[in-house]
């Protein structure tokens, strides 16, 4: 019976031996695949986030150089004063500003004026 038992542990050692590497090539294989993956899905990733860094600076260069036409256009005198006009909505370059002192009464209306009497 011992002889048996020692054939059928040798058969099963013959077979479970290349089964025990097999199953150890796999699970290693497995582990590879599965961290490659994870840093292809790292990769796609930062991809889209140096994708979207590259588009902010492109962005804040054409920003750049828009705010420096500004201040080379507003350091000029005759920049800045209209654009300090237009910003203020001041008078044109043939109007004239009249400041009141006191106060202002409010103006009546005329025959054709179409807000209400007070």
């Amino acid at each position: 019976m011992t002889r048996r038992l020692l054939r059928r542990a040798r058969r099963y050692a013959r077979i479970g031996g290349p089964v025990i590497v097999l199953a150890a090539i796999l699970s290693i294989a497995t582990i590879v695949a599965v961290q490659f993956a994870g840093i292809v899905a790292k990769n796609v990733a930062l991809a889209g986030v140096l994708s979207r860094a590259r588009a902010d600076v492109v962005a804040l260069r054409a920003r750049d150089a828009d705010e420096m036409r500004t201040v080379a256009r507003l350091s000029d005198p005759r920049g800045a004063v209209p654009e300090i006009h237009r910003a203020l909505q001041l008078v044109g370059p043939h109007e004239e500003i009249i400041f009141l002192r006191g106060r202002v009464a409010r103006p009546t209306p005329g025959p054709g004026d179409w807000r209400p009497a007070p």
